[in-house]
């Protein structure tokens, strides 16, 4: 039997975080965030060489940062240019207890123009999270006017 070029179980799109700390950042985004483990294998010296996590049916790898093969974290590269995006069942929970376990706030939980309730932070590894709870279903010409109204002039 051949392979399949998409595991099953897998999405075609998964994100891939490099941590400094991934074994605390895995017991963080199971706690806070609802994942769960799937996997995780040992690297050198008591690191986490690769790990899987299940957020929802979507699917996160992540790793302890590795000179040896150049995966470097938010921390070491000074910031991070990318956000991830969770939906969660209670945003403002969410966000207290992601703030309460050692995040920093960056954008503090609001309404949306496009039907979200949503905050932003960054975890103590410095990778930044939009947490939100869909709370409106806004059709697409409400949603442009809503925008356009916000807009300065």
């Amino acid at each position: 039997m051949a392979a399949q070029p998409i595991p099953e179980g897998y999405p075609r799109v998964t994100p891939y975080l490099n941590i400094a700390g991934a074994a605390d950042a895995i017991d963080f985004y199971c706690k806070i965030l609802g994942a769960s483990e799937r996997m995780r294998m040992d690297g050198p010296g008591g690191s986490i060489g690769h790990a899987e996590l299940d957020l929802g049916g979507s699917v996160i790898m992540l790793a302890d940062e590795s000179a040896e093969v150049g995966n470097k974290s938010p921390g070491t590269l000074g910031g991070t240019p990318v956000s991830l995006m969770v939906y969660v069942e209670d945003v403002d929970s969410t966000y207290r207890a992601a703030l309460a376990a050692g995040a920093t706030e960056i954008q503090a939980v609001d309404d949306k123009f496009y039907g979200d309730r949503s905050g932003m932070f960054r975890d103590p590894w410095g990778h930044e999270w939009t947490v939100a709870t869909h709370v409106e279903d806004v059709p697409e010409e409400e949603m442009g006017r809503r925008m356009a109204e916000m807009q300065p002039g």
